[in-house]
């Protein structure tokens, strides 16, 4: 017998965030056609985050190499659908860590079947997601752009700064 899983759907800017008990999201992350499910593991991380604190994130299609993220004890994946128009789904990181509020926000892209960031990590507080400032979104004025939303220390207190930047 198969054990039930919940999903749970929730809308985070304009991305829909399908997160299960695996903490894995589907989409067509090789731009085959197909959909595909990408998971997390977590490798070498107390709940303390004593240890190498190694999140590895796999993928139902095993001609799609998993990549790893670190420092991080598990975290929440996003499908960023196709965010720079390459014809793939592009995927969103976000990090678990023990102490602070900020934790950089990853976005990869799938190129010569590689995993490679698009942009570089961007910068969040806790705060900016609790405004729901989603830190990457496409720019609906420029094709080929997107928006970055991040958060920076400047003048004792934590702002959040947008800008467009071209990524195709």
């Amino acid at each position: 017998m198969k054990a039930l899983q919940l999903i749970i759907f929730t809308f985070c800017s304009s991305f829909l965030v399908a997160q299960t008990e695996k903490n894995g999201i589907s989409g067509d992350f090789d731009g085959n056609g197909k959909k595909e499910y990408a998971y997390i593991k977590v490798s070498d991380c107390s709940d303390d985050c004593d240890g190498k604190c190694e999140t590895i994130i796999y993928f139902s299609d095993k001609n799609i190499k998993p990549f790893t993220i670190s420092p991080a004890n598990s975290g929440t994946l996003y499908n960023l659908e196709d965010i720079n128009h390459d014809g793939k789904d592009d995927i969103g990181f976000y990090p678990n860590w023990c102490t602070s509020c900020w934790h950089p926000f990853y976005v990869y892209t799938y190129k010569k079947n590689n995993w490679e960031p698009l942009v570089s990590p961007i910068s969040t507080h806790c705060s900016q997601w609790e405004d729901d400032k989603f830190p990457i979104k496409k720019d609906p004025e420029k094709k080929g752009n997107v928006i970055i939303t991040s958060s920076v220390w400047k003048d004792d207190d934590i702002k959040i700064n947008s800008k467009s930047i071209k990524v195709d």
